[in-house]
């Protein structure tokens, strides 16, 4: 039953956190973050919020500091939000799998026009 409620509290904490990320923080170093999904450990005390970059490594990596830097004006606005006994602390991680996903993008792109110019080329 606590899986539910953590996973009904990610949901709110990944909402809330989207919205302060377009309205709220002013960060520019933040530029084109988006939250990708939010962790919530079993017990309600850390919350692991995901996100994704639009560009290099250095966006990345600004954009990590950025996020850090508004920490607690985050958890403030969580307090303010969420009914909870307890606000939890928060970690931001890249989201690795943003750019595993568009590696696999590129790799089937490779391969299906290659698929395509072998195909016309056995019906001739």
């Amino acid at each position: 039953m606590s899986s539910k409620r953590s996973d009904k509290v990610a949901e709110a904490i990944h909402e809330l956190v989207s919205g302060l990320l377009i309205k709220g923080v002013k960060d520019p170093r933040i530029g084109f973050a988006t939250i990708t999904g939010v962790k919530l450990a079993d017990d309600l005390h850390l919350a692991t919020i995901y996100f994704s970059v639009i560009g290099d490594d250095s966006d990345k990596k600004s954009a990590e500091q950025g996020l850090n830097s508004a920490r607690g004006f985050i958890r403030k606005e969580m307090a303010k939000s969420l009914r909870m006994r307890y606000v939890p602390d928060i970690i931001f991680r890249y989201d690795e799998s943003v750019d595993y996903g568009r590696r696999i993008d590129t790799l089937l792109d490779e391969i299906i026009p290659a698929e395509t110019n072998d195909d016309n080329e056995n019906s001739q």
